[in-house]
């Protein structure tokens, strides 16, 4: 996972990394411009400690920019800000921020709600993974597709120009369907029929 702080705040950066600093490799930049080209560019789900007031891209243009652009690898977006009047939060939560806190902000606060976040970008990674299993099992899955050349008095297919197979070896060898054998109503009178009729043997 990475942890970009984009906040032209020195102090502020400085605090978000020590309270951020467990292990994990944090990126800073000071610009919106340079958080959205570190946004655009990540290969790994990311949380982004984010102000609101910067240089370049403000933090509320960059929410909405990373709403609208593709959303894997995931990210999940902490706005750090000095507005914190309730008009303020919704503004910032309407524009994509998952969380919000509000300067001075305590380290100890600010590194529960990261800890949140991280959860959610590893619940998110791992839900994208199944998704991916699953895909790639259907694409495995034998299906039959297209026109069958059957023979209109055998019922047999014809694989190639020289061999016909039964439909229903064809059928289990191309899906995934097993067959069970029993007389129908309109074939049982004949199946009854040839039961009861005598086996002669014939003399050579």
């Amino acid at each position: 996972m990475q942890i970009l702080i984009a906040d032209d705040d020195p102090l502020s950066t400085r605090l978000a990394q020590h309270a951020l600093g467990h292990g994990v490799a944090i990126t800073a930049v000071d610009n919106g411009d340079a958080a959205w080209s570190a946004v655009q560019a990540r290969r790994e789900p990311m949380l982004l400690v984010l102000d609101r007031m910067m240089p370049g891209i403000d933090g509320i243009d960059l929410c909405r920019r990373v709403r609208a652009s593709e959303t894997y690898p995931p990210i999940y977006i902490l706005m750090v800000t000095s507005a914190g009047q309730p008009g303020d939060l919704a503004e910032g939560l309407d524009a994509g921020a998952d969380d919000y806190v509000v300067k001075p902000f305590n380290v100890a606060e600010l590194r529960a709600r990261a800890r949140v976040g991280e959860r959610m970008l590893a619940l998110q990674e791992s839900l994208a993974r199944r998704v991916s299993e699953l895909e790639e099992a259907l694409r495995n899955v034998k299906q039959l597709r297209g026109l069958l050349p059957m023979c209109a008095y055998c019922k047999k297919i014809r694989v190639d120009n020289s061999y016909w197979q039964q439909v229903e070896s064809y059928v289990s060898e191309h899906s995934d369907a097993q067959f069970s054998h029993g007389i129908c109503p309109e074939c049982f009178p004949e199946a009854l029929a040839e039961a009861d009729r005598p086996i002669t043997d014939e003399v050579g």
